[in-house]
């Protein structure tokens, strides 16, 4: 608990039937409490394993100051019973991601009402005076493959000048395909620190309006009416308030890297003790850096001397 920050992330890692609970520093991105369990998680698990931590800020006279956590339903509840009254943060991560995921679906849906328009080729060499027709279907046909191959021009965060001009040719005629990137685009505007979490709100407003006039995308795009879109936006008001569990989600990763490299038999008692094992990992880092800093500087050749040649160096 040295060097507390006071703003935590919590996340739950399934592992077959048994689930592991971690809180991690944001700040420092140290692994301060886990817990391992033997079935899914429920509510009561959660607030037992918050008081519990609980008990230890208490014991330290520490407080916490903002808590991040994914969109999941399990959180809400325990964090008001035990840290009532503290900002709590939904990963803007996991949000942006919902989104981009409808986006995507709005698109393949235009791309399916393209298919099904087209004509059906005739067999064989086309006739003269079938030609304008075959080569403005073969058109149609590319257009649909270049839909595909650059849909993502339609959910990155920054084009550069090139792909905007990919994007205008791809969507030329198609004016519900160009009002997705606008949405994208208002999107990743919300999340700009350099206004308030009001602010932020009242675009969010202006955006879910506009979306309903477009009936063509308005029911794809039903995530911009989600309730957690809104928590996502807390971090505007706290500077010091991480947007993303990315410090959590860290150490689940390089717990699923564990998985596939290093154990495949699964039990309670060994998941506790690997956890154990990367908690001491975690703590151990700063030594592991300067231990790490120390032999580089050894390994590396000095500067030239004066008279330009090189000093012998040791090599550990």
């Amino acid at each position: 608990m040295a060097g507390f920050s006071g703003y935590i992330a919590v996340d739950e890692l399934y592992d077959g039937p048994f689930c592991v609970l971690s809180l991690v520093d944001n700040h420092t991105y140290r692994r301060l409490a886990y817990k391992v369990l033997d079935h899914p998680p429920k509510a009561a698990d959660i607030t037992r394993f918050l008081t519990d931590f609980r008990k230890q800020l208490d014991a330290r006279n520490l407080k916490v100051a903002g808590i991040t956590t994914d969109g999941s339903n399990l959180y809400p509840g325990p964090l008001a019973l035990v840290f009532g009254g503290v900002s709590h943060q939904i990963c803007q991560f996991h949000v942006v991601k919902e989104l981009n995921q409808s986006i995507l679906h709005a698109l393949a849906k235009v791309r399916r009402e393209l298919k099904a328009k087209l004509p059906k080729l005739p067999r064989g060499r086309p006739r003269k005076s079938q030609g304008r027709h075959v080569r403005k279907t073969l058109r149609e046909i590319q257009r649909i493959n270049d839909l595909f191959e650059h849909r993502f021009l339609f959910v990155a965060h920054h084009l550069t000048p090139g792909q905007k001009r990919t994007l205008n040719r791809i969507t030329r005629g198609l004016p519900q395909l160009r009002v997705l990137r606008e949405i994208a685009d208002e999107v990743y505007g919300l999340f700009d620190r350099r206004c308030r979490t009001e602010t932020a709100l009242e675009k969010l407003a202006q955006l879910r309006r506009r979306v309903k006039r477009f009936k063509a995308v308005g029911k794809t795009l039903s995530k911009l009416d989600s309730p957690n879109l809104p928590k996502a936006l807390t971090f505007l008001d706290d500077k010091l308030l991480p947007s993303t569990s990315n410090a959590v989600e860290r150490g689940n990763r390089r717990h699923r890297k564990m998985q596939k490299t290093i154990y495949r038999v699964r039990t309670k008692r060994s998941l506790e003790h690997r956890m154990a094992l990367d908690l001491l990992r975690e703590m151990r880092t700063g030594g592991r850096r300067d231990a790490s800093r120390t032999l580089h500087r050894a390994r590396t050749p000095s500067r030239f001397s004066e008279l330009g040649a090189a000093e012998p160096v040791t090599v550990l």
